[in-house]
């Protein structure tokens, strides 16, 4: 089970010794989620399931991955639909052992940011206190899912079809 809270993010905090990942990730299907992901040199085939699991404090999915070979990542990647997502993640340590992925998104999606932090249980979400860096909680945001921003072409278009206040 995959519990997280995703938040944009009011300004870029330290990234000095933060673990940094190269990341391209598309979809094959959107419900429920299949998913091919290039981490650096990991590729990972993603099975998401929200199905029957409540979304009203954080993000939670069923969540299944298997590893792959380039040659598997390379040959699947041709059979996506939409977008390739493309992003660079800094993994930064929170306080209470936590970790904040602070996703920065690059290609068409450039100027786009914002960070997810994962939790042990629902209860642990909900009464997780983010940093003063973190901004706006758009967690249960359909807008900010991966999956559906590899549906739109640019952050523009992006901006335009969702409408928010980044």
């Amino acid at each position: 089970m995959e519990i997280e809270r995703k938040y944009l993010v009011k300004f870029m905090p330290d990234l000095s010794g933060a673990q940094v990942k190269k990341i391209e990730q598309g979809y094959l299907c959107r419900k429920p989620v299949v998913r091919i992901r290039k981490s650096n040199v990991d590729y990972i085939l993603t099975y998401k399931s929200r199905a029957g699991l409540s979304q009203d404090i954080a993000i939670k999915n069923e969540e299944v991955e298997l590893p792959l070979t380039a040659e598997a990542y390379i040959h699947l990647k041709e059979k996506i639909d939409g977008e390739l997502v493309m992003k660079t993640r800094y993994v930064l340590p929170l306080d209470g052992g936590k970790r904040a992925e602070l996703d920065v998104f690059e290609g068409g999606l450039y100027g786009l940011v914002f960070v997810e932090v994962e939790f042990e249980t629902e209860a642990e979400a909900k009464a997780f206190e983010p940093p003063e860096w973190f901004g706006r909680d758009v967690s249960c945001e359909e807008a900010f899912s991966n999956a559906y921003l590899s549906e739109v072409k640019s952050f523009e278009e992006w901006k335009k079809c969702f409408g928010g206040d980044l």
